[in-house]
């Protein structure tokens, strides 16, 4: 039975004990006027007979039902308003956030919709904002999750500090949050004020395990136009928005704007083609020759991923990457193009080597290193061919775990590259923790290194520090002949960039090593199909 139905019938029967309340009433003055006025008779001697005792019994028993119906009605009344009082609280839970005291999503909508017919009765208008914490689920790992509520209860009291007292603040879901404010349609900068004081507030330290701890938010903007029409489709924008302001960096905010919406959808259709590309094996390898720069001589290649789509055709990755990051197929995706590489370069000369990129997501995936010597047991291709590039960057987000993955690596015979050297953060502390076996220097201080004095001062850095620590160093982006002489003389030993040649499809590999006769199978196999003088006059004899 709902509380709403217990109410109801509580309040049927307070009706019926009142109608029940008045005839006993009635009947008490009915009665008891009949027996006053026989008492009063008998005391002056009018009435001889006395009271009726039928009359008086009639009497008590019709004060006994009322002083009955009271009581029950008493009883009722505060079985009622227990009841009410039920219902009101099963109300604010049905529509608040437990952990916040917020709005829920349940009552976002509703809340949304009355404060906005309230604004528009008053010739104003309103604004959706959306946001959602950065780094949040850093708190919740490294902390635990009371460390996660502590912080999300703080967040809650700093976003009732910064918007007005009118404003409508709900928890959606983990660490994202919706608000709905009131503005006057003529000054939407005043959104603007709210949005930046929400992220400078949410930007502050907070104290958590007697260390401080900054998260930041992200919030997208959205306010109704001729062409949005319901609330649902108002949030939906106000998302929309904030994908953008993520996408754009994060710690700032974004109004929603027609294009957003388009390359929403667009995205959307990448993503669902890369899902559906990686089983039909149309992501493939392209190679990028990496040159001994002292001997000139071809000694590996750095593998590529390409996307070969039959209906969007030859994709770059700066397309596809990002988006296969985002939503978790990189793994699968980069396993696929590396086995396809391992499967063509192990029949190479043995002399040749393959690098692979692992990108930074990869990394947080503890079996990695196994995934990626079960690839190499499956194609047979040796440990000792294969190096692994792995970017600064990504160790900066778990040096640990990272730690974990080169070792089992290197044990297994492959070797590991830094790559993108100088972009990141800590670069010194990485060379202590990691056994790497080669430095590649960005190609984006390489190619600048002729005009940018920094850059050029990164690069002698670079170069001198891997001699220091017995490093051999590659340099990236290697675009003309002086570029060469300069990173020899720094004391650089391989090279790769356009200089040498663009990335190469798997074919014209074949045909560029069947040149320089560098592929031993097709060079056995050419050997076995020339055709001696003997045999030749044993076939012309038959």
């Amino acid at each position: 039975m709902t509380l709403p139905k217990v109410a109801r019938e509580g309040k049927g029967r307070r009706v019926m004990y009142g109608f029940v309340m008045f005839a006993a009433i009635a009947m008490f003055v009915a009665i008891g006027g009949e027996v006053g006025a026989q008492t009063v008779r008998s005391i002056i001697g009018d009435n001889h007979k006395g009271t009726d005792q039928v009359m008086v019994t009639a009497l008590l028993l019709n004060i006994a039902l009322i002083l009955l119906i009271w009581r029950r009605t008493s009883v009722l009344s505060d079985e009622i308003d227990v009841y009410r009082k039920a219902e009101v609280r099963a109300q604010h839970l049905a529509m608040t956030d437990p952990l916040t005291n917020l709005f829920n999503r349940r009552a976002i909508k509703e809340k949304t919709s009355e404060l906005s017919a309230r604004a528009s009765r008053r010739g104003k208008s309103i604004a959706f904002l959306m946001v959602d914490l950065d780094g949040f689920k850093k708190i919740n790992d490294l902390y635990g999750h009371d460390s996660g509520d502590f912080l999300l209860r703080e967040v809650a009291d700093r976003m009732r500090d910064v918007v007005p007292p009118s404003s409508v603040i709900a928890r959606l879901g983990g660490d994202e949050f919706g608000i709905c404010v009131v503005f006057e349609p003529e000054y939407p900068e005043s959104v603007d004020r709210i949005a930046e004081d929400l992220v400078d507030a949410l930007a502050r330290p907070v104290s958590i395990s007697d260390s401080e701890q900054t998260v930041t938010a992200s919030v997208g903007i959205s306010r109704p136009e001729l062409d949005c029409d319901s609330i649902d489709m108002l949030i939906r924008r106000a998302d929309i928005a904030l994908y953008a302001a993520k996408k754009n960096g994060r710690n700032g905010y974004s109004w929603f704007e027609s294009g957003m919406e388009v390359e929403l959808r667009s995205r959307n259709s990448l993503e669902g083609d890369i899902r559906a590309a990686i089983p039909n094996d149309e992501f493939v390898p392209y190679f990028e020759q990496q040159i001994d720069l002292n001997t000139g001589e071809l000694v590996g290649f750095e593998m590529l991923a390409r996307w070969v789509s039959p209906v969007r055709g030859l994709i770059s990755p700066d397309d596809f990457i990002p988006v296969a990051e985002e939503t978790g197929m990189i793994g699968d995706l980069s396993l696929s193009i590396i086995r396809k590489a391992m499967i063509e370069a192990k029949n190479w000369d043995p002399k040749l080597t393959i690098s692979v990129n692992i990108a930074p997501v990869q990394l947080k995936d503890p079996w990695l290193a196994q995934k990626i010597v079960k690839l190499l047991v499956e194609t047979g291709f040796p440990a000792s061919r294969l190096e692994v590039e792995i970017t600064e960057s990504s160790l900066f987000k778990n040096l640990s775990l990272a730690q974990s993955i080169v070792g089992s690596l290197k044990n297994q015979g492959i070797r590991i590259a830094l790559d993108d050297f100088g972009t990141g953060y800590s670069s010194l502390a990485h060379l202590r923790a990691l056994p790497f076996d080669r430095i590649k220097i960005d190609r984006s201080f390489v190619s600048s290194m002729f005009e940018n004095a920094e850059s050029a001062a990164i690069v002698s850095a670079i170069a001198g520090l891997g001699a220091s620590l017995d490093v051999p160093i590659t340099a990236e982006g290697i675009e003309d002949e002086e570029s060469i002489t300069k990173l020899k003389a720094l004391g650089c030993t391989k090279g790769q960039g356009w200089y040498f040649g663009q990335p190469m499809n798997i074919d014209q590999v074949r045909t560029m090593l069947t040149q320089k006769d560098l592929i031993p199978n097709r060079r056995r196999h050419n050997n076995s199909e020339a055709v001696r003088p003997d045999d030749y006059e044993e076939r012309k004899a038959s």
